[in-house]
């Protein structure tokens, strides 16, 4: 974005206070103010101001998320406040919005990734073990089929049980209950929440890849608040970006979501892109993985990169050169469609039909 574009988002947003739309538990306020903070670094005279409220995500806490079918849970609240303008902007974690957004709306910035790894938070009295050293049978809890599949395939001695609630509710089922002797969580809201101490175990790519977005924050406004969406491109990082396009790309073209375990890896080294992708049975006992990569070259002098306003897989980055985003998006739909060529869809149509009966 130009100089000139930016001095006018500035101009124009701050006489007008911004309403910030987050849910209400403690981590999404808490990642909802790290981007308050980045965008009053870059607006010191913008009006910030948190508008708070559940989601149907919160409230169903006795169903597993994969059970439920819904794939909105954690936005749908949101963004009907979006659409009644009463707020201007939502603060998600990616990982959470549909690769499909309803009519009007844009994720118009992508910040910059916390570590995307799952973590290991064990039972205080295994705190000395690992998942691999954990007795025969022991319990480990997680919400997430693709988390299950893929720690079943790894850790065959023991056995997965779901466990719902906020992340302050799950460390307090493990602590107080003798009903898990570890659960795994996502890193990055344990590390954004200052909790780091709380991690026995990182788990890397081998044992277990992780989900679409995960990691980073995603601010998604309307498609028509120029001067919103303008502002709100100063925050994006133009690598997640492109990572975050590519893991999109390859749920939306596998039809994927919560409800079938789909796994990636993404990297850039050296201005190429690599994505990995996989997709598992509900046992972990099948699977299909590949990996693929792209050139993301980076911007020539005379390419313009900010002024338009094409969305890929519902990311609207005016910030990131646009054949770098095309390149991102394709890498994505090649890596499902190859996929989708040795099995994929019969693989996630039986896990889809097991994890209904279930």
């Amino acid at each position: 974005m130009s100089g000139t574009r930016n001095s006018a988002a500035h101009n124009e947003n701050s006489s007008r206070i911004i309403r910030v739309g987050t849910r209400k538990s403690q981590l999404a306020r808490t990642q909802t103010g790290f981007v308050m903070d980045m965008l009053k670094e870059c607006y010191p005279n913008t009006q910030l101001e948190i508008v708070a409220m559940t989601t149907t995500g919160d409230k169903i806490l006795d169903t597993a998320l994969s059970k439920i079918g819904e794939k909105s849970l954690f936005t749908k609240e949101l963004e009907t406040a979006l659409e009644r303008n009463e707020v201007d902007l939502v603060v998600h974690s990616l990982k959470d919005l549909p690769t499909t957004l309803p009519p009007g709306f844009t994720i118009g910035a992508i910040c910059k990734r916390e570590i995307p790894f799952d973590a290991v938070i064990l039972h205080p009295s295994h705190a000395d073990k690992s998942l691999d050293t954990l007795p025969e049978r022991s319990v480990v809890g997680t919400s997430s089929l693709r988390r299950a599949a893929q720690l079943r395939r790894r850790f065959p001695h023991l056995e997965f049980k779901d466990i719902r609630g906020n992340l302050n509710t799950r460390l307090k089922k493990l602590d107080e209950k003798a009903d898990y002797s570890a659960i795994v969580l996502a890193a990055a809201g344990l590390r954004r929440m200052g909790w780091e101490n709380r991690i026995s175990q990182i788990l890397q790519p081998e044992d277990c890849m992780y989900a679409v977005g995960q990691g980073a924050l995603g601010v998604e406004v309307r498609m028509n608040d120029t001067a919103v969406l303008d502002m709100i491109s100063a925050l994006n990082d133009t690598e997640t970006v492109l990572r975050c396009i590519a893991e999109r790309s390859f749920m939306k073209h596998l039809e994927g979501g919560c409800s079938v375990p789909v796994a990636v890896h993404s990297a850039v080294n050296e201005n190429q892109l690599y994505l990995t992708g996989a997709v598992y049975s509900l046992d972990g006992s099948d699977s299909l993985k590949e990996t693929m990569q792209t050139s993301i070259s980076p911007q020539t002098q005379d390419e313009d990169c900010s002024d338009d306003d094409v969305q890929h897989v519902g990311v609207t980055a005016k910030k990131i050169p646009q054949h770098s985003q095309i390149a991102a998006e394709k890498l994505g739909m090649r890596l499902a469609n190859l996929l989708l060529s040795k099995g994929a869809k019969e693989i996630l149509t039986v896990a889809r039909q097991l994890n209904d009966a279930r």
